[in-house]
């Protein structure tokens, strides 16, 4: 399955509001597309993580199912780039010295693993929440965890950012593989705390799965938007955690039971 075109065919025949927020390393789309209007505002966005790209697929279903409070910007390929990579290999690359600059990083054909976009940078330790100071960072192009050169070094981050500064959401989700946890701390002050851990509870009740800390751990999307927006933000590791990466279609059922309804009533309880 080519997840690229599965999302871009999706995107080119929703008839909600839809944009494209920018383009990847190698030059490909970044969709978002609306679900509801109005307030509360929020931005759910999905695999980031190369590997991780069967949360694709759950943003489609979270698209059909619809039924949110307020409204959701729905991004449902944060790296296409590498998601492509993991599902397809090296003939998804469009440039020779691409190609030939990822196979030496990676030390052999077999992408499957790879979380990282076509610069080998992992694009969920880029953004400017404590970068580089995290327990797993690596600081060279690599399969997973190096932050590059500077926080938003990569247009997939920046694209990020900069939609995210324009909507000015009231919280975000991102949905990654594995572990079925849902995290949702970033060091903030107990006031703020109190105000994400209702929240955390209605998507924990939600999808089932508990709240975890992620000692250690800098740099993301969640992080950044706690740190720097002051809002309430989760990741959710949907995929049971016996399963192996990379999590596939035959995941995906279980994924979309337990998740399908997260959004619209975690929606229902801001606020």
């Amino acid at each position: 399955m080519d997840i690229y075109e599965e999302v871009s065919a999706f995107y080119e025949g929703y008839r909600g509001e839809k944009r494209i927020i920018g383009t990847s390393a190698d030059g490909r789309n970044l969709y978002a597309m609306k679900v509801g209007a109005g307030e509360p505002c929020a931005i759910s966005q999905y695999a980031i993580h190369a590997r991780e790209w069967v949360t694709a697929l759950l943003a489609l279903e979270h698209a059909r199912r619809g039924g949110v409070k307020g409204s959701v910007w729905l991004l449902p390929l944060t790296n296409p780039d590498g998601a492509m990579l993991s599902t397809a290999g090296l003939s998804s690359v469009r440039d020779a010295a691409r190609r030939a600059f990822l196979l030496n990083i990676n030390g052999g054909e077999d992408f499957s693993l790879w979380k990282a976009n076509t610069n080998a940078v992992d694009l969920n330790v880029n953004f400017d929440a404590r970068w580089g100071t995290g327990k797993q960072n690596v600081f060279a192009p690599a399969p997973a965890n190096f932050v590059g050169s500077a926080p938003f070094s990569e247009p997939e981050t920046r694209a990020l950012r900069d939609f995210t500064l324009e909507i000015m959401p009231q919280y975000t989700v991102s949905w990654h593989t594995k572990g079925e946890e849902i995290y949702w701390r970033f060091r903030q002050p107990a006031f703020r705390a109190a105000r994400d851990k209702k929240l955390a509870l209605a998507l924990s009740a939600a999808t089932g799965y508990p709240l975890r800390g992620a000692k250690g751990s800098v740099g993301g999307y969640k992080d950044w938007c706690i740190e720097k927006l002051k809002i309430p933000a989760f990741t959710v590791e949907a995929g049971r955690e016996d399963l192996k990466h990379p999590l596939g279609l035959a995941a995906l059922p279980d994924i979309i039971g337990k998740n399908l309804d997260a959004l619209a009533k975690l929606s229902r309880a801001y606020g």
